[in-house]
């Protein structure tokens, strides 16, 4: 059953006001794939644009904020912390965002971590474009969830060898 529908299929946001007020935390992620200079460039910090890290970062944590003023029928929430990493996994010529979003609440937070990874993503594409067009945004989902009536989730999808 599609809970965002209502009993003649229209749309119409999900009634959470007797669900339980729980811990609730996901984890996103999203890979940037590039040429292997850009990877370079961008992790000593000597793109143009400046510092694409710390910008992505910024750029992540504010649409986790923002996610229910773009996502139809989300729910807004009271996060209580968004952390954004980047990692760098040259052997594959990618960086990695992983974004965590934590709160109290009746609904769970997989979209605003799912829209603080992309939009890191984007922000890196954006900044990094002039040196490197055929970069791919891809892998994006989310890893894990907990709290929540349906419990928690763990993606069965590996994680890449980081091993060097």
């Amino acid at each position: 059953m599609l809970t965002h529908l209502d009993d003649q299929g229209r749309a119409h946001m999900v009634d959470v006001g007797d669900k339980a007020v729980t811990q609730r935390q996901a984890q996103a992620q999203a890979d940037v794939r590039m040429q292997p200079a850009t990877l370079d460039l961008l992790v000593a910090g000597e793109l143009p644009k400046g510092d694409v890290l710390a910008t992505a970062r910024i750029a992540g944590i504010m649409a986790a904020k923002r996610t229910a003023d773009l996502i139809p029928l989300c729910h807004p929430l009271p996060l209580s912390s968004v952390a954004i990493e980047i990692e760098a996994h040259p052997a594959q010529s990618l960086l990695r965002i992983i974004s965590t979003v934590r709160c109290t609440g009746r609904t769970g937070v997989e979209m605003e971590a799912l829209m603080a990874a992309s939009v890191a993503a984007l922000t890196i594409y954006d900044m990094a474009k002039a040196v490197d067009r055929a970069m791919v945004i891809e892998q994006v989902f989310v890893r894990n969830k907990t709290g929540g009536a349906r419990g928690d989730f763990q993606h069965p999808l590996t994680p890449l060898d980081t091993s060097e």
